[in-house]
């Protein structure tokens, strides 16, 4: 079994509310940074962010609908790498995957890749608890197509619901060994993390990281 730590290297401490302030980032920093998290991620309007060496940031794009334009994401996508954004995690347009229109969706992480090209990692958020299975391997297969360096499973904000493990082990074994796989969305406790980690995420979204870390009853949220 993973460590606390070791954990806490594979998560990105997050702070998606829509009434967060800046004094909460500030906040946020902090915690990740006393936790050992990889990361935190937030808002693009947040942004630019102050953090310690070795933290890094992400920001989410196209957040949570999915629903813009691919040139307003890329657009989103460009000025959060441009305001200091290490990785960038963008929402596919579920309509899209749910019809079927796999094309359609790897040109939609295209062009977000275009905008945000190595070394910024670009994670695709394919809401999958949406989908269907043959769904969730048409995006993920779009996504490795489309060169995005994490498939990941959830906003957080859906009411379909977050990460599962049955998931995640299908987007390890669509997406094979070369890809990251985010677990996002309703991981609040250690047991949920070990198992999402165990079925194939190298990445853990994670509002409630002390809780989880701690082993203290989680915290609602993302």
């Amino acid at each position: 079994m993973p460590t606390p730590a070791e954990i806490a290297k594979l998560i990105d401490h997050t702070l998606l509310k829509p009434e967060a302030t800046r004094a909460d980032v500030d906040a946020l920093i902090a915690e990740a940074a006393e936790l050992g998290t990889y990361s935190v991620c937030v808002s693009p309007s947040m942004l630019p962010v102050t953090v310690p060496d070795g933290l890094k940031v992400a920001v989410v794009c196209g957040f949570p609908s999915g629903k813009h334009l691919s040139t307003v994401k890329a657009a989103e996508a460009a000025a959060a790498v441009e305001a200091g954004a290490d990785e960038i995690d963008m929402v596919i347009d579920i309509g899209a995957a749910k019809e079927k229109r796999y094309a359609d969706v790897e040109a939609d992480i295209a062009a977000v890749r275009a905008a945000a090209p190595a070394p910024t990692v670009l994670k695709v958020i394919i809401e999958s608890a949406a989908l269907a299975d043959d769904e969730i391997v048409g995006v993920c297969q779009a996504a490795v197509n489309a060169g995005a360096d994490f498939v990941k499973t959830s906003t957080g904000f859906h009411p379909a619901g977050g990460a599962t493990v049955e998931a995640v082990a299908l987007m390890r074994k669509t997406v094979g060994p070369d890809l990251g796989v985010k677990a996002s969305g309703g991981v609040r406790t250690r047991e949920q993390a070990e198992a999402m980690i165990a079925a194939g995420a190298t990445r853990l979204g994670v509002s409630g990281s002390r809780a989880l870390l701690s082993g203290a009853a989680p915290t609602a949220g993302y």
